[in-house]
């Protein structure tokens, strides 16, 4: 069953398809045996006709195989087209495709009965084909809505307990860095006390390193920074990767400066550029410029890092949100703004 969960066809688990059809099947005996017995074949003992070939396919078989492919283009709309829309939407549009798939039935069906040759009711007697197929498509679609809840709550219990996973190591993690943070500040003054004065370059690389792990400790500490703030902590970090790069690598940054004093969380640029870096620059021997940009829409700061490095394989690409730092920031986002990271 692991297995088939883990295969896809047009988006559906393959159990899924699998329990679909097997529905239908059964419906269709269903339907078939319960001709059968009002045909008086109990009594008679005709069990041959119960389980012909011919008589499955007349008696159920071919109406629910019309059933099922009226379905898949209303299912398609319900839950792939409209799939953000709201529950009352979605119902008032079963009251335009309910009807349209009832008469559908009855037309394509009576149509195949007549080519091949098959019997089917008559004058007011067709209004069952009407009825029954009404009732199919409230049955199967209550049952398709009630899976997709459920689907949907599955999946926010287990976002939540994500998120209660990332608060907890993110709280842990934040207690570690408040365990004795002046030792690494006395260190880094310590260390750029015995660089000669001819080494400037080194008392400045050492000076950026410990402006950020204070800027670390003070992100473990509180929920908002200014946009100025976490900008200031992402040139330090631009200065080490600079030295490290040289001219390989080079920055851009486009960014209003009436949004410097919006407040945002913490550290959630940094991951971006990390990645940006180690992923597109690094591997690249020319290297690249990273750019980072961000503008207001609709009350809204959309941020955007991008590079012009080796860009991604389909292999990288799937592995990509697989790291701490994107993992914790696309949480975070969740967490914080019930949005995700794109």
């Amino acid at each position: 069953m692991k297995i088939l969960r883990k295969h896809y066809i047009a988006g559906i688990r393959l159990d899924e398809l699998l329990f679909v059809l097997l529905f239908y099947l059964l419906a269709a005996f269903s339907y078939h045996f319960t001709l059968w017995l009002n045909a008086g074949n109990l009594d008679e003992g005709n069990w041959e006709k119960l389980f012909s070939l011919k008589d499955l396919f007349d008696g159920g078989l071919l109406s629910y195989f019309v059933k099922l492919v009226l379905t898949i283009p209303v299912w398609w709309l319900i839950f792939r087209v409209l799939k953000s829309a709201s529950l009352w939407f979605k119902l008032s549009v079963h009251l335009v495709t309910l009807p349209l798939f009832c008469f559908g039935f009855q037309y394509i069906y009576y149509t195949i009965c007549e080519w091949l040759g098959f019997w089917h009711l008559q004058g007011w007697g067709s209004v069952w084909d009407i009825y029954i197929p009404a009732l199919f498509y409230l049955l199967q679609f209550g049952i398709f809505h009630a899976y997709q809840y459920y689907r949907q709550n599955q999946r926010k219990l287990k976002e939540e307990a994500m998120l209660r996973e990332a608060a907890l190591k993110s709280e842990l993690s934040a207690l570690k860095a408040q365990l004795n943070p002046h030792f690494l500040y006395n260190v880094f003054n310590t260390i750029n006390a015995t660089i000669p004065p001819h080494l400037e370059s080194s008392r400045q690389l050492i000076a950026e390193l410990s402006d950020l792990f204070r800027y670390q400790l003070k992100a473990s500490q509180t929920d908002w920074v200014t946009l100025e703030e976490e900008l200031t902590f992402i040139k330090s970090y631009l200065e080490l990767e600079k030295a490290r790069f040289k001219e390989r690598l080079s920055i851009q940054i486009t960014i209003d400066p009436t949004l410097y004093q919006r407040k945002i969380p913490p550290m959630i640029l940094q991951p971006l550029v990390e990645n940006a870096i180690k992923h597109g620059i690094s591997p690249s021997i020319e290297g690249g410029v990273v750019t980072i940009q961000a503008e207001e829409q609709e009350g809204k700061i959309h941020f955007s890092v991008s590079d012009t490095g080796v860009g991604f394989t389909k292999e990288k690409a799937a592995l990509f949100g697989k790291g701490v730092g994107l993992t914790n920031t696309k949480l975070r986002l969740e967490k914080i703004y019930d949005s995700s990271l794109k």
